[in-house]
């Protein structure tokens, strides 16, 4: 490392040497503002500390978060960390080959560097509408975590009939029978693949017990959450906005909300780990950690093949599902690779887009999640005009309050369901405990929605924009909503920064 930072007077400092640049003022923000966010390190684009000037982008946000932002020193040598180095490896070993080869470049480019969001979420925007065109259901996984509980709970001789919530999830079949169930299975399995070729992998545990109550405490609420308003911010966000039920819009709202509160809760000085700074430093052994990053590629190709096996097993011997011309199963697993792999080399954390722009002013993630979600709603228009129905929710308090616990758990544990399946096939512990407190989540909720389902939901209508303005009147009020949307982000994004900075000019006047 050319460069380390040891204390935060120094990472002020730097970030200060360069103030008038955009990128400036996220470094400086990340360096004065005490962020306590358990996924910063891998959520946090390091092309947006370039105000480090000469220091490697791994070390550096490593150092600026854990000498100002009472971040987990175990969390910072996360799987952003270990795969910058191992990228800083490889193009060293790189540049030592004239001339690359095809294979070379390819791997380098598109199997270890992250990926920029917008690409990446318009190829999931893509992805999941053709994903409810042929399945006839939106790209979920809380649902489905709800199923893994209640046949957890079943393995214990429980008896789930007499709850009505499992039986509107459909507790029928299993994970390796289910549509969403082998594509869940899927999606780990594309987020662990995606982490052995960057060489990602490596068992961290949380520093402290903050940390540990966080993730099981944030899990619960977000788990809770998401199935009393019907969805997650997949269902209820990514993939529900485009799909037209007015319920989405009522989540959004509350989620952000509950987004924004999570944030000023998280910063109190009671909820900071007292974890101390250590030296950020490259291995010195280059040989060694070469040969790690080559067994890891290849146990991942080997998991990519065996997975390519079961896609073609599953096709071939499976039967179509309820009129499909094909079976779907296969084509289930398939997808759950492709959104696994997509959200782990882009870092995908949908809800994060909003916890980004209200700490730190960066709005890449929120424009680019809106403008996946504009390109997903023709497509998802087309195939409702051709019979793909749409689902509905009751717009009552379940959403208002279920969207609100959401978004409040997902700041708290650090990730919502995608951010924490990339991260917790990557090793990192906390992340289990937030799995394992969503599941929780979704167990007190089934079993407790029979006590108030009946005064906070069902008495409350079902509407979407293609029933109440007509089709193409749906459509056009949908845009202009997600185009409302996207012009509040980018002005919000923009004041930030100038107050950002006259708060800087003023302080070092």
């Amino acid at each position: 490392m050319r460069k380390v930072i040891n204390r935060a007077d120094s990472a002020k400092n730097i970030a200060l040497e360069s103030a008038d640049s955009t990128n400036s003022v996220n470094a400086i923000d990340s360096a004065c503002c005490g962020t306590n966010s358990a996924d910063s390190a891998n959520s946090i684009d390091s092309s947006d500390y370039g105000c480090c000037g000469n220091l490697d982008s791994a070390d550096s946000l490593n150092a600026i978060n854990s000498a100002c932002c009472g971040v987990d020193s175990a969390n910072l040598n996360s799987a952003s960390a270990t795969s910058a180095t191992l990228v800083d490896l490889n193009i060293h070993e790189s540049r030592s080959v004239k001339n690359p080869s095809f294979w070379e470049y390819f791997k380098q480019k598109y199997l270890i560097t992250f990926y920029k969001p917008l690409p990446a979420v318009i190829a999931l925007g893509i992805l999941a509408t053709y994903y409810f065109g042929f399945f006839g259901s939106v790209w979920a996984v809380t649902g489905e975590m709800t199923r893994w509980g209640g046949e957890i709970l079943e393995l214990f001789g429980a008896d789930l009939s007499k709850y009505e919530y499992y039986n509107l999830t459909n507790l029928n079949g299993s994970p390796l029978t289910r549509n969403d169930g082998i594509m869940l299975i899927g999606m780990f399995l594309g987020c662990f693949i995606a982490a052995l070729w960057a060489n990602n992998v490596k068992l961290r545990f949380p520093a402290s017990k903050i940390r540990v109550a966080q993730a099981l405490i944030g899990g619960i609420l977000s788990g809770f959450g998401a199935r009393l308003a019907m969805g997650c911010n997949l269902a209820n966000f990514f993939t529900g906005l485009p799909y037209f039920s007015l319920h989405t819009w009522v989540f959004v709202v509350f989620m952000i909300i509950g987004i924004y509160l999570g944030i000023k809760v998280i910063n109190l000085p009671f909820m900071h780990s007292k974890a101390k700074l250590q030296k950020a430093t490259k291995s010195h052994n280059l040989h060694q950690e070469q040969d790690r990053a080559k067994f890891l590629f290849y146990l991942g190709s080997v998991i990519f093949v065996a997975c390519i096996v079961w896609i073609a097993y599953l096709t071939i011997t499976g039967t179509p599902q309820q009129n499909k011309a094909i079976p779907l199963l296969g084509l289930a697993l398939g997808f759950g690779l492709a959104f696994g792999f997509l959200i782990s080399r882009a870092q995908i954390c949908f809800t994060s887009a909003f916890r980004d722009l209200f700490l730190t002013g960066r709005s890449e993630m929120a424009k680019a999640v809106f403008i996946g979600i504009m390109i997903s709603s023709l497509g998802a228009f087309s195939y409702i005009m051709l019979g793909n129905g749409i689902k509905m929710v009751w717009i009552g308090p379940n959403v208002v309050l279920g969207g609100f616990l959401f978004g409040f758990g997902i700041v708290l544990a650090g990730g919502c369901e995608c951010g924490w399946i990339y991260r917790a096939v990557e090793g990192q512990v906390h992340y289990w405990i937030a799995g394992v407190g969503n599941i929780i989540g979704t167990i007190i909720l089934a079993l407790t929605w029979d006590i108030y389902a009946p005064s906070i939901a069902y008495p409350y209508p079902k509407l979407n924009l293609l029933g109440v303005f007509g089709n193409y009147g749906g459509l056009v009020v949908n845009y202009v909503l997600l185009l409302a949307m996207l012009g509040l982000i980018i002005m919000y994004s923009r004041y930030f920064f100038k107050a950002k900075k006259q708060a800087i000019y003023l302080k070092c006047a």
